[in-house]
């Protein structure tokens, strides 16, 4: 007997990112994950793996808000700032997770956190300096993958919240 809902057929990929595309598809989200022949662990390397602007990639940040883990998707071009984000955001302070917390709370290593895939779903906030790039491209659970998206997609994917992440009303340069 056939199933009435056939699960769509994965490319061979890592188990981490297998999650992360299933999660996308389960979303329907149509962009799919490409896993690259050289590392996007960091934006630079992903920029320049992808042939695209820096701040077209889309960091996934990991940080402690008290005890609970948060995560902050994050413009490649810019950094975050942890006291103004928290203020505007309305909680307490933000302290950045160790790579065995990121790993505790989304499953996946720092330099290939993607935005979904987790264990459960984490309060997160979308820069809002991804809403000018018509595409941006976010990691998908390993740093060789990586997946298109735009800013209105990850605040539905994550139900996050727009804000700017950086001091004042814009972010600083990386």
């Amino acid at each position: 007997m056939q199933p009435e809902h056939p699960t769509p057929a994965l490319p061979s990929l890592p188990a981490r990112s297998a999650q992360v595309a299933r999660a996308l598809a389960e979303a329907g989200v149509p962009g799919r994950v490409r896993q690259l022949d050289r590392s996007a662990r960091t934006a630079a390397e992903a920029a320049e793996a992808l042939g695209c602007d820096i701040g077209a990639i889309a960091n996934s940040l990991v940080f402690l808000s008290g005890d609970e883990p948060v995560l902050v998707l994050t413009s490649g071009r810019h950094r975050v700032d942890t006291t103004a984000l928290a203020a505007r955001w309305g909680r307490p302070e933000l302290r950045r997770a160790t790579a065995e917390q990121v790993r505790e709370a989304t499953g996946q290593a720092i330099g290939g956190v993607a935005p979904v895939g987790h264990p459960r779903a984490l309060p997160t906030v979308v820069d809002e300096a991804l809403t000018g790039h018509a595409r941006i491209w976010a990691a998908a659970g390993t740093p060789h993958t990586v997946f298109p998206t735009t800013a209105d997609e990850l605040l539905r994917l994550t139900g996050g919240r727009l804000l700017p992440v950086g001091p004042g009303t814009g972010a600083e340069p990386a």
